[in-house]
């Protein structure tokens, strides 16, 4: 189909796809560069080779997998006309969202409680980095939970149905790309770390 095709919506509609992914691929490249100095700094007299990654941050990839199969659910229940189910799947999906940075800073409390800090005497580059790169990460999984919070409200309005779930498919494919992220981003550090 040729781009240029379609009525106005539908042009409309292929725009905001396509400013997403590109959105999503400037995200893959700044990831890319941050382990990508990750690895080149392993080099460094001063990096930790033994340290490993908190239990809170395993926990983490099980909450976002899950997190990630709930949105799917919701999806589906709206194409089925399930509103009430919708509902109920959206909000889950907001609220491990949630358990998810929760378990993020506790995983940030171990890396502490093991007597490394992000800054300051205690600091170590492998701790900064690690904490740079999970909150960076945090802070997209905020954006994912405003888009969740728009989706919800959206839905609430009756804005979406079968056949105009633009919105909802926008904010779906965003919350699965920050959610696959974090499980490449988790094995990066636990394998590479």
């Amino acid at each position: 189909m040729d781009l240029t095709e379609g009525t106005l919506e539908e042009k409309k509609n292929r725009a905001k796809k396509m400013m997403l992914w590109f959105g999503i691929v400037s995200l893959i490249m700044s990831f890319a560069g941050w382990t990508s100095a990750f690895v080149v700094s392993r080099s460094r007299e001063d990096w930790l080779a033994d340290f490993h990654l908190p239990n809170a941050f395993a926990i983490s990839v099980i909450v976002i997998i899950i997190s990630s199969l709930t949105f799917i659910m919701a999806k589906r229940a709206l194409k089925d006309n399930k509103r009430q189910a919708t509902t109920v799947w959206l909000w889950i999906t907001l609220v491990l969202g949630l358990v998810f940075i929760y378990n993020q800073f506790s995983g940030f409390n171990q890396i502490i409680e093991s007597g490394y800090n992000f800054t300051g005497p205690t600091s170590n580059i492998t701790m900064t980095f690690i904490f740079v790169i999970a909150f960076v990460h945090i802070l997209h999984v905020a954006v994912g939970l405003i888009c969740l919070l728009v989706v919800i409200y959206n839905h609430f309005k009756q804005k979406y149905s079968v056949k105009k779930m633009l919105g909802f498919e926008l904010a779906a494919t965003y919350w699965h790309f920050v959610d696959i992220l974090w499980i490449y981003l988790f094995l990066f550090l636990y394998f590479i770390g």
